[in-house]
């Protein structure tokens, strides 16, 4: 599957990139929200998107809103310093929420799984 990485620390990019390559996904990096959206129309088989929250200009959270209100459903990992509970309960349409710490190896992979999951369930 490919996985767009939004996130504008290079070394924290590379972290995420290598778990998802470690799961046998095919990673594409984003630096910022409009790097983003231009990978988004460049490459049309993008299936997952993992973005940091906080960036420069648009924070993670308002490129989710803007791709929703531009009736892109694809699913939508958030990764934050803060807590993720608040995340969510700030914007409850997001896939998941998930703190980016030392135990993101572990827990990216499970959320993923259940993210997925979550969206063959809906499909049906």
């Amino acid at each position: 599957m490919n996985i767009l990485v939004v996130d504008d620390d290079p070394l924290a990019a590379a972290m995420v990139a290598m778990v998802l390559e470690g799961l046998g996904h095919s990673v594409l990096q984003a630096e910022n929200a409009i790097d983003a959206a231009e990978q988004l129309n460049a490459h049309s088989d993008i299936a997952l998107v993992v973005s940091d929250m906080n960036m420069p200009m648009v924070s993670g959270i308002d490129l989710f809103r803007e791709l929703r209100a531009q009736g892109n459903l694809m699913p939508f990992i958030l990764l934050t310093g803060d807590a993720p509970e608040g995340l969510l309960a700030q914007e409850p349409r997001l896939d998941a929420c998930l703190t980016k710490d030392f135990s993101l190896d572990e827990a990216l992979p499970q959320v993923i799984a259940q993210v997925l999951a979550q969206q063959r369930h809906t499909a049906r």
